[in-house]
């Protein structure tokens, strides 16, 4: 077995192969508050906010939960089926929860993008922690600002019960992001894919749409396929609402929506997209308040560490 050649951010600088211990940082990364001045790879961001959530609130304790039970995650150096040790290729540091005036959602999205865009600057790759989905909207600003400087647009790779295209509501609303999105010239719909919607969309809002039945159906060789044609060569960001998640494996969330797709398939999906150029991660909407036996959470973690995988992959 790959054993990680790292340091331990532990007391004594001991390993710790505890699944319980030190979970401050999500996989035990080093907690680090001045991060854009950091030696690092990626960043990883906590935002506990969740006042434009429609329906259940509670996303604000997403990012404590996934930190928490990432330590289920920690002990193994080399993540199965994965065949090196992430923490020999990533340096990864954990910049905390974002602090903003509690209950301003203009205060959260313009501290959130300032935030963002600074590490971006520094060289990092960003992984954020909602946080209801809303959080997305202004990283994707951030992530515009910094890698479209020519005038061109993001590819938006989002999976989601909810295509998150309503034009009712405010731009601060958890369901109008990818309304607004467009709108601001910050991703091209055409060259954007949207996986597991099983609600009610607007088809001629112009996203190619994988839905929900249909994603359940195709061979995860195709779902891949099908999104590696339509990004082409886009910088992409790929936001993960956890209720793209069937209930049955994802039930602490705020919009829970029957016919979803499984663990397993959606992490087979992501370990194929080593074709297309990501350049920023998120995953929202985890409700513990909600949740049994944690699975949520650890759904979210896991789903985290192939993201972190997969972007060490192409690292080689």
């Amino acid at each position: 077995m790959s054993q990680c050649q790292q340091t331990f951010q532990t007391l004594g600088n001991k390993e710790d192969t505890s699944l319980v211990a030190n979970s401050f940082g999500y996989l035990r990364s080093p907690l680090v508050f001045n991060p854009y001045e950091a030696t690092a790879d990626v960043a990883i961001t906590g935002v506990p906010f969740d006042i434009a959530t429609s329906g259940r609130s509670g996303s604000r304790f997403g990012p404590q939960a996934i930190r928490a039970i990432s330590t289920q995650l920690d002990w193994e150096h080399c993540r199965y089926p994965w065949d090196f040790c992430l923490k020999d290729r990533l340096n990864i540091i954990d910049c905390g929860d974002l602090v903003y005036s509690f209950g301003d959602a203009r205060s959260m999205a313009s501290a959130l993008e300032t935030h963002t865009l600074k590490l971006l600057q520094s060289g990092k790759t960003c992984l954020t922690f909602g946080g209801d989905h809303f959080v997305t909207l202004p990283l994707l600003r951030a992530h515009h600002r910094h890698f479209c400087k020519d005038g061109g647009k993001l590819s938006l790779l989002h999976f989601d019960a909810h295509s998150d295209t309503y034009s009712n509501g405010s731009d601060a609303d958890h369901g109008t992001m990818f309304y607004h999105a467009p709108m601001e010239g910050l991703i091209d719909p055409e060259h954007s894919v949207q996986v597991g919607i099983r609600t009610e969309y607007d088809k001629s809002l112009g996203f190619n749409v994988l839905h929900g039945a249909l994603a359940n159906d195709m061979s995860v060789e195709d779902i891949v396929a099908s999104i590696e044609k339509t990004v082409g060569s886009n910088p992409v960001y790929l936001t993960f609402d956890i209720d793209c998640l069937d209930p049955a494996f994802a039930p602490g969330t705020g919009t829970p929506v029957c016919g979803g797709l499984s663990t397993d398939r959606i992490l087979k999906i992501i370990r194929g997209l080593k074709n297309i150029n990501i350049v920023g991660y998120d995953v929202m909407e985890v409700a513990p308040v909600y949740d049994h036996g944690e699975i949520t959470s650890l759904a979210a973690a896991t789903l985290a560490l192939d993201m972190l995988y997969l972007h060490a992959s192409k690292r080689a």
